[in-house]
């Protein structure tokens, strides 16, 4: 069994989705579409950058939406892939929007506007320099737990935004808290890694955010996915519209449950996971879960790894 994974925040790279742009007109119409939609050349600042102006949060979040699913357009219409086979779509984050699109459950401009708006809004909802992510490694998700109830100022926000896999654990809020805490676990020989971010994404620093975007995307339509899509809230499968439009609201200021998720495809016999976008970040977390013994991962984002993934799939 199979499931298609898209990427989310982190994941950029100027110049991703270039080879596809050169080669199929599918793309570059993709691409144009986007640039129309937004109302400025983001075509042009995934592929020529600047760095700097691909990382704000605003534009970050559609190109990676964008690259992801042209990529999925290619494999799917110049190369005649059939999806049928794949039991789940599941996406970190934004990656969920990508996940939505490429299941039939929400159209590409819209998408795009959400994400946009999405991104504005999550990096308007906390000052520049007041928030922070870090990143745990080597712990389990149950003692970062015991950590952040453990510390003193707990009128500051500090709570777990990702549970990305077996060892890596993303926390996010006040950057007093953060840096309190990162000092703490150095102290304990624990490793740590300072996230390059704008904003302190997935905690409730973000509630603000999720005011924002509620109307535009309650009054979004999302038809009933042709996929089982994973929530990022849940970690299960939720295909109603109307809970997935509640879900994405929350799913701002709430913890990325991304190991669950896979635990729970992995738990429903997928043995395949195929990460469409830029990067490969997402088959990396599976790499390092102790439960992929049995688990093949492909990541897919230039022409050679869609022919070696049509004929992976066609033996």
């Amino acid at each position: 069994m199979k499931a298609l994974l898209f990427p989310g925040q982190g994941s950029q790279l100027v110049g991703m989705g270039s080879e596809l742009h050169e080669n199929f007109k599918l793309v570059k119409d993709i691409f144009s579409i986007a640039d129309e939609k937004l109302n400025y050349p983001i075509s042009k600042i995934i592929l020529n950058g600047p760095a700097e102006v691909l990382q704000l949060t605003k534009n970050t979040q559609p190109a990676i939406m964008i690259v992801s699913y042209a990529i999925f357009s290619v494999i799917k219409k110049e190369f005649g892939f059939d999806f049928k086979e794949f039991k789940f779509f599941a996406g970190h984050s934004l990656g969920e929007y990508s996940a939505l699109v490429c299941s039939d459950s929400l159209k590409f401009e819209d998408a795009l506007f959400l994400l946009h708006e999405r991104g504005k809004a999550m990096q308007e909802a906390v000052p520049e320099g007041k928030g922070s992510m870090l990143a745990i490694l080597g712990q389990s998700l149950d003692e970062v737990k015991r950590i952040l109830n453990e510390r003193e100022d707990k009128d500051k926000i500090c709570e777990i935004a990702n549970d990305n896999t077996e060892g890596q654990i993303i926390i996010s809020g006040d950057k007093e808290c953060i840096e309190k805490t990162q000092l703490y676990l150095k102290n304990k020989k624990i490793k740590t890694i300072p996230l390059k971010v704008s904003a302190p994404f997935h905690c409730s620093l973000m509630k603000s955010a999720a005011k924002n975007m509620q109307d535009k995307i309650l009054k979004t339509f999302f038809a009933k996915p042709r996929f089982n899509v994973v929530s990022n809230v849940t970690s299960e499968v939720e295909n109603n519209p109307e809970k997935i439009k509640k879900l994405l609201v929350e799913q701002i200021y709430s913890t990325v449950r991304w190991r669950e998720s896979i635990l729970k495809m992995i738990d429903e016999k997928i043995d395949n996971f195929v990460e469409v976008g830029p990067g490969k970040a997402l088959t990396g977390m599976i790499k390092r879960m102790p439960q992929n013994k049995n688990v093949n991962c492909f990541s897919v984002n230039t022409i050679n790894d869609i022919k070696n993934l049509s004929n992976e799939f066609k033996k």
